[in-house]
């Protein structure tokens, strides 16, 4: 009898594509994102309105409206005083396209999951996985609000930790979706040794690291300082006083600019050196050409990804460069997703079993 997985059935395609399309949904609102932080447009709209904020203003008196309200924050008087109406008219763009990006990717995943629970092709395990990821991006609306409130009042920027936070978060529920593609994907997970297992989940575990300190980065716009490499303020290492000068201590690790630039850096360096083991690790062991292919190719992913980091920072951070570098992180977490469950421990013929529509209901 030929299995779900052999048939590739109309259903199962479908799922796949509308997977398929949410992430790349995903992966487009994180660079809007980046843009819109790059362009200092994030706080151009001060309230959160879920439906009636789907609208930009219509009118002059509209436009007028919105502009007067931007007036009323602290970033307009110390960064934006004596701003045109044409130039607010660009930030708000910008930040209006980023939340029209999440409502569209609430509405692209919700209605199509709703039909496909209504025709019942989706087996439990899936669901569950699916509402969880449904979840996530409901929070995740909620934490982008949160996030845009700490530069309304007192700051003149959001908090780097709720950007960084708002960031991860939305690369969470990426990696997410592209886990749930793979494991729709032909095919059972390889059989290597355990430390190529463990090896590639510390990969993913290690590039969300660095997608945190990368934001963190950003919100300190730490990237427009110490722009010299491989030395940084004028050393391979700063001095211990510059790194440490904030109490508590462990502050520095989240609001001093040098020490987490200097972060980066190293998990950077921390997370090339273990890619290349884990890719030589891959083809000593002769555990498949899938996944050999794969640690090689998240070498070179991560290789890419830590030229153009270096390359924006020697040019002190110009949008093109920067968000070409918010690209290739995308790329990275993605190849080092795939690697992890393409190596991941998997039960018999689960993949067989995500799509369980009976064959009659997929005429």
């Amino acid at each position: 009898m030929t299995s779900i997985s052999a048939q590739r059935t109309p259903e199962k395609r479908a799922v796949r594509w509308w997977l398929f399309s949410v992430a790349l949904l995903i992966a487009i609102m994180v660079l809007v994102g980046g843009a819109t932080r790059l362009t200092e447009s994030g706080l151009s709209i001060v309230e959160w309105k879920p439906v009636t904020g789907a609208l930009p203003p219509l009118t002059e008196a509209q436009w007028t409206q919105a502009f007067d309200a931007y007036k009323t924050i602290p970033q307009y008087h110390a960064l934006n005083a004596g701003m045109t109406l044409a130039a607010f008219k660009t930030i708000f763009w910008w930040e209006w396209s980023h939340r029209l990006l999440g409502r569209a990717i609430g509405a692209v995943y919700l209605i199509p999951f709703l039909w496909f629970l209504w025709r019942g092709g989706l087996s439990a395990e899936l669901k569950r996985r699916l509402w969880l990821i449904f979840a996530l991006g409901a929070l995740q609306g909620a934490v982008g609000w949160w996030m845009v409130a700490s530069g309304l009042s007192e700051r003149v920027e959001v908090s780097q930790y709720r950007l960084a936070t708002h960031l991860v978060l939305a690369l969470l529920i990426f990696a997410a979706v592209v886990w749930t593609l793979r494991r729709l994907a032909e095919g059972v997970s390889i059989a290597g040794a355990a430390r190529l297992k463990i090896a590639s989940v510390a990969l993913v575990v290690l590039t969300f690291m660095q997608l945190y300190l990368g934001a963190l980065v950003a919100g300190l716009r730490a990237g427009l300082l110490y722009n010299t490499w491989p030395d940084i303020d004028g050393s391979l290492v700063p001095a211990a006083a510059r790194l440490w000068f904030e109490t508590p201590w462990w502050r520095n690790l989240l609001d001093n600019a040098l020490t987490v630039q200097f972060e980066h850096r190293m998990t950077a360096y921390a997370l090339f050196g273990l890619a290349a083991l884990h890719a030589f690790d891959a083809a000593r062991s002769r555990v498949g050409t899938a996944a050999i292919s794969g640690a090689l190719w998240l070498l070179a992913g991560i290789t890419v990804q830590a030229t153009l980091g270096i390359l924006t920072l020697l040019n002190q951070v110009p949008i093109a460069l920067a968000l070409a570098h918010q690209a290739a992180a995308i790329a990275v977490l993605t190849l080092a997703v795939l690697q992890a469950e393409r190596l991941a421990a998997r039960r018999p013929q689960s993949a067989r079993q995500q799509v369980a529509a009976p064959v009659g209901q997929l005429g």
